[in-house]
């Protein structure tokens, strides 16, 4: 071979090999590099349905968590994303590539979300929370448990039907609908009522929706989880008896006026079911939403003979317990005087 066909066969040489490691070094830009939240923090997304390849590339672009936009299309091409885009909830890394964020939002993996709830006289209370972190819509969601025939579908009555949702946090995909977000809590209801807490049921010879009943009279008689299993044997004592339960707080949910902070006679007057100084045993549901320590107080309730109670004059939250009815009202006439020198008339 001559001088000159060798220095051509240098120069191809020198050329395939620039053009081999530029491509090489594009190929690994495309595919290994950096291109996600580019030295930024960790960032979440979220994908609605319905929405196309295009739309999320721009908005993802547009945001500054794409940091270049053709190798991003490309590898996503190549990878059949643009054709499955899946919804949801998302958290995309700082400094990923372009193949492991679209691996992540191609397997469809979604972030969680925690829904809570802990407080509610109604169903409605909480509606706002359920729906808070999740894609549900809150005025739907009224709409189904203001239906009766959902509502009986559950196994409940409307009445009743606060007692299904047992308050704690759980974990759902922000995807969550209406009827979804209802399925998990009959579920986590149902997983709640373990064996242990059946035996216990029957053993105090009430059914689920009482034991919640009555335990959202509990809580709401005291804030103290050391003293719930304590008034809990009160009211245990008084069904068991005989008594009719002459729970102030039942007066309150039948008058509908949560600002009472002090019962009188006329307040007992009212004719509702839940006027536990008229009618005998439960009320016909849940006063409030009863709290899994106020469920757990009545199924563990606390065995005394105690037939009466009263705020302690100290406003402490705790109560003055008697077993007799002139014990009783030496301790009432304490906490009146205490409500008096306080000028808390109503």
């Amino acid at each position: 071979m001559d001088l000159k066909k060798r220095k051509i066969l240098a120069l191809l040489i020198l050329v395939s090999s620039i053009l081999f490691s530029t491509a090489s070094f594009y190929i690994y830009s495309i595919i290994k590099a950096p291109n996600i939240l580019v030295d930024q923090d960790d960032a979440t997304i979220y994908i609605y349905p319905g929405t196309s390849f295009k739309s999320l590339r721009d908005s993802l672009f547009r945001v500054n968590i794409v940091h270049e936009l053709v190798p991003f299309a490309f590898v996503s091409k190549v990878m059949k994303y643009q054709e499955n885009v899946k919804p949801g909830k998302y958290k995309l890394k700082k400094n990923m590539s372009n193949v492991e964020a679209i691996r992540l939002l191609r397997s469809g993996a979604q972030e969680v979300v925690n829904v809570r709830f802990s407080h509610g006289r109604y169903v409605e209370d909480i509606l706002g929370e359920l729906t808070e972190d999740v894609l549900a819509d809150s005025t739907k969601l009224s709409a189904l448990v203001n239906n009766d025939n959902v509502v009986k579908g559950y196994g409940f009555l409307p009445e009743t039907f606060i007692s299904m949702f047992i308050p704690n946090t759980y974990q759902m995909y922000w995807l969550t609908d209406e009827v979804q977000i209802l399925d998990r809590i009959k579920y986590e209801y149902d997983q709640f009522w373990n064996e242990e807490r059946i035996r216990k049921l029957k053993d105090l010879g009430m059914s689920k929706v009482e034991v919640s009943t009555l335990a959202s009279i509990v809580d709401s008689e005291t804030a103290m989880s050391d003293e719930k299993p304590k008034v809990a044997g009160l009211y245990v004592n008084r069904l068991k008896q005989g008594y009719k339960l002459q729970a102030d707080p039942t007066l309150v949910f039948a008058h509908g006026d949560f600002t009472i902070k002090r019962v009188l006679d006329k307040h007992k007057e009212i004719d509702s079911p839940y006027n536990t100084y008229k009618h005998y045993g439960l009320p016909p549901g849940p006063i409030r939403l009863p709290s899994i320590s106020g469920i757990d107080a009545v199924l563990n309730y606390e065995k005394h003979d105690y037939l009466y109670f009263c705020a302690k004059e100290d406003f402490s939250g705790y109560h003055n317990f008697a077993k007799t009815y002139t014990q009783h009202l030496m301790y009432a006439e304490k906490y009146h005087r205490a409500l008096n020198r306080n000028k808390i008339y109503k």
